[in-house]
């Protein structure tokens, strides 16, 4: 049995398993933005917090901070391609907590307005995967 404390899931709560990390990145989704922007994007969070957050993901390479002013020192803040990766994460978890609200106010399909699903697709085959298709090394809970 795999030991849950030293697990790739474990590693990625390392990184952004905080709640303002989590935030931050959301926001920056929609693309690049300075410091103040970020405060207005992610409300609550005082400016020593998002420094720190902001510190800790670009230190793990999620976030790039681009230099915009030197004078004094100002930077604007966007997501690297592995940053970007964490959209579909972020849309399942928040799906997660619209179904659980019972908000449902989540993506629809433009052509006949029916809420999506996230699935695991497999790019080889083509299709959709169930769960019940999911090959041994998973834990079922």
């Amino acid at each position: 049995m795999e030991d849950r404390a030293d697990s790739p899931l474990a590693d990625a709560l390392e990184v952004v398993g905080d709640r303002w990390a989590i935030l931050i990145v959301d926001a920056l989704l929609v693309g690049p933005l300075r410091f103040g922007d970020l405060q207005v994007a992610v409300t609550g969070i005082a400016p020593t917090v998002l420094t720190q957050r902001l510190r800790g993901l670009v230190d793990a390479r999620l976030v790039v901070a681009e230099p915009y002013s030197t004078r004094p020192p100002r930077m604007v803040y966007g997501l690297t391609s592995p940053g970007r990766e964490l959209a579909a994460p972020l849309r399942a978890l928040t799906a997660w907590a619209e179904r659980r609200s019972g908000t449902q106010a989540g993506r629809r399909h433009g052509a006949c307005d029916t809420p999506l699903e996230i699935r695991w697709y497999c790019p080889s085959c083509e299709i959709a995967v169930d769960d019940d298709d999911l090959a041994d090394g998973l834990i079922d809970i």
